[in-house]
């Protein structure tokens, strides 16, 4: 049984209403009677009806639909004569009528407009909610194609980042066994907390904080004093949900692009803040590292920003957001990189 909805019932009445009124003024227009008479028997015929269809099909239809089939014209029909022998009864008081029904010679025509106006209007009502319901489905058909294809761009992001860590676990095993005993360490920690995170399409920033410094965790491991990082998440913005990993690709990027390409390393800062917008405040998340920064000229087919980590947080925020976010990858003045992602902010 679906609940009432006020708004909708009082809507299907003034409808009703408004059609009871062109059904009165047509009659008197025809020289049927006179107008507060004709007003009187339309509009009680008309509300009688609406109020025992639209009340009675509650318990007969799912949420926001109307009875199909038998339910549905038996539905009707129980209005429609419902509606035509009490309100034939309620302008018989205001016109002071005292004939019976059966002794009347318009009882075939009224009986046959409030048939036609009660199925008429009844079809109008049952197109609407069909209409509607219809529209829900595909926004929620839309919404399960988004977290489908977030899933699925998270499923490729965290191979990715395996295979590389396992490809420098496997240099460091021969290497530096010591430290490929820490790495290894860390990586299983870090893929407990990945495995046993829920699969939602989205988490609070903090978990998204906390997952990539197990992950620079795991990567100060391989390059020891070369990585340095900073994360800064202010108390406020904790618990603002974003898609998981959506950070990580581009702290990774950062590492292979900018500082292993360098003898000295550098340091990573991930921040993360707040601006005003057009439409409302913006999270502001941004990735800076010290490292090379960007090549004068980017090999051929590679230019900047086409890295596979920051193609895959454009796609992923662009079916989440569509439009409505920007990606900036910056050169820094002294060296380095500034990756800087910014969308509408929704507070929990």
């Amino acid at each position: 049984m679906q609940r009432l909805d006020f708004r909708s019932l009082l809507r299907h009445g003034l409808v009703s209403a408004a059609f009871s009124c062109a059904i009165a003024l047509a009659l008197t227009v025809t020289g049927q009677g006179a107008w507060d008479v004709q007003l009187a028997y339309s509009l009680s015929i008309g509300l009688v009806a609406w109020l025992v269809i639209d009340l009675g099909r509650l318990p007969l239809a799912s949420e926001g639909g109307w009875p199909a089939g038998w339910r549905g014209a038996l539905l009707i029909a129980a209005g429609v004569g419902t509606g035509y022998v009490v309100g034939t009864a309620l302008g018989d008081a205001y016109s002071g009528h005292s004939a019976p029904l059966w002794q009347r010679e318009a009882v075939p025509t009224s009986l046959v407009i409030t048939v036609v106006a009660g199925a008429a209007i009844s079809f109008f009502f049952y197109s609407r909610a069909q209409a509607r319901q219809l529209q829900l489905q595909m926004a929620q058909a839309q919404r399960d194609a988004a977290e489908a294809r977030l899933k699925l761009l998270e499923a490729q992001l965290e191979p990715h980042m395996l295979f590389n860590t396992l490809a420098n676990l496997r240099v460091l095993v021969a290497a530096e066994p010591a430290r490929a005993q820490a790495m290894l360490d860390h990586l299983i920690a870090y893929l407990r907390a990945t495995l046993g995170g829920s699969r939602a399409t989205q988490h609070p920033l903090a978990d998204e904080f906390e997952r990539l410094r197990d992950y620079l965790e795991l990567m100060a491991v391989r390059m020891g004093p070369r990585l340095a990082y900073q994360l800064d998440l202010p108390e406020a913005l904790r618990a603002v949900a974003v898609p998981p990993l959506l950070l990580q690709p581009l702290v990774e990027n950062a590492i292979r692009h900018g500082l292993e390409p360098q003898v000295a390393g550098g340091r990573i800062t991930v921040r993360a803040g707040t601006r005003p917008g057009a439409t409302g405040p913006r999270l502001v998340l941004e990735v800076q590292d010290t490292g090379v920064g960007l090549p004068a000229r980017p090999p051929a087919g590679d230019a900047p920003g086409s890295h596979f980590g920051l193609a895959q947080v454009r796609e992923r925020l662009a079916t989440l957001h569509g439009s409505d976010f920007t990606l900036d990858l910056i050169a820094g003045s002294a060296g380095g990189t500034s990756v800087t992602i910014t969308f509408p902010l929704k507070t929990p």
